[in-house]
């Protein structure tokens, strides 16, 4: 079996100083074996300094050239590695931002990385447009020995034509709060996130419970909406529930987020005065706790005439009447996903034939009188 190994990373070395760089996908195509294998056999020939890694690929080291510092440093991880155990590793993560809904997540997996002996690194996007990508390669050049990976898809799923750059990352990767398609290149990896269409299914089920058969959903868009929608008209559907007035259409060119707020609060005194819609789900708290007086001032009792249940539950108990709320297990789901990545990277037996895992964890429904 080791002469295998060094056969095989041989073949790699011949290849790779030949052609001068090759991407990982396309080697492991050419060679017949899994990414996964080839990434460990790319772990140690980087960490002896004979070959270079970048992005989604690997290249020659110059003649002469010492090893990169990122190399030298993931040596001693390497061998952690190969005993099968995570101390010593760096795991990077990549978020949006580490405040609000993420601060918990990102506690979550830095108290998973910590238990176990390694280290957490983070890189943060604030949304904007390609910086997903720029801080996963930041943080593999920094000797990132496992991405935990929140890129910035504005559904929560990638769009036509983006995101296949997650699969061809050269180290073992989990998405955190983001799905795949299935079909798409990264719906094969690893993943974490909170299941919101349960967690939007479940106030609708508790406002029913309570009388209620016209609800209505407000949210405006962010990654959670779409499977916020899904998972309210699941259960508007199968409870047999009157459909809400639809949203208005959308007019020309962007909304700003006032003006996105102002058509929240008209949508929602039309829905109750005109609709006949007597509860909602409003995503996010803020938002509700900001709705909720601008509604009374135009004549929309809450709770009489709407009642209300908020989605993210960050601040919902603290409103002047404190708001039911779904809360996401975000610390929960940020270790969870750490935990993954770790046993990945620990894996001694055969880790190329360990199937995938896409794990969505339930909100839970807090109530407030």
């Amino acid at each position: 079996m080791r002469r295998h190994v060094n056969q095989r990373q041989a073949q790699v070395l011949e290849l790779v100083r030949a052609r001068g760089s090759v991407r990982v996908a396309d080697l492991a195509r050419e060679l017949g074996i899994s990414p996964v294998t080839l990434r460990r056999d790319i772990e140690a020939m980087a960490a002896r300094g004979e070959i270079q890694r970048m992005h989604g690929g690997i290249s020659r080291v110059d003649p002469g050239r010492a090893p990169s510092a990122a190399s030298t440093a993931s040596a001693a991880a390497s061998a952690a590695v190969a005993a099968g155990t995570p101390e010593g590793l760096v795991i990077g993560m990549v978020v949006p931002t580490t405040e609000y809904y993420y601060a918990d997540v990102v506690r979550g997996a830095r108290e998973a990385v910590e238990a176990r002996g390694a280290r957490l690194t983070v890189g943060l996007t604030r949304y904007l447009q390609g910086e997903d990508r720029t801080q996963a390669d930041r943080l593999l050049s920094t000797g990132a020995h496992g991405l935990l990976l929140t890129p910035n898809w504005e559904a929560g799923s990638p769009g036509p034509g983006e995101g296949a750059w997650t699969a061809e990352l050269p180290v073992p990767t989990v998405l955190v709060e983001r799905w795949a398609p299935p079909g798409h290149p990264a719906a094969s990896l690893d993943r974490v996130a909170s299941d919101h269409a349960h967690g939007a299914a479940r106030a609708v089920q508790h406002l029913v419970e309570q009388g209620h058969r016209r609800i209505a959903l407000a949210s405006r868009a962010t990654p959670t909406t779409a499977r916020l929608r899904a998972g309210y008209e699941a259960a508007v559907s199968a409870l047999g529930l009157e459909p809400a007035p639809p949203w208005p259409p959308a007019g020309p060119g962007p909304l700003s987020d006032a003006d996105m707020f102002a058509r929240t609060l008209d949508y929602l005194c039309e829905a109750v005065t005109a609709g006949g819609v007597t509860a909602a789900l409003v995503h996010s708290d803020t938002d509700a706790i900001m709705l909720i007086p601008r509604l009374q001032a135009r004549g929309v009792r809450v709770p009489e005439d709407l009642a209300v249940i908020t989605y993210d539950d960050e601040v919902a108990g603290m409103a002047d009447v404190p708001l039911s709320a779904v809360a996401p297990a975000k610390h929960e789901v940020g270790a969870r996903a750490a935990a993954l990545l770790l046993d990945r990277l620990s894996t001694t037996t055969a880790p190329d034939t360990a199937p995938r895992q896409h794990l969505d964890l339930l909100p839970r429904l807090t109530i407030r009188s």
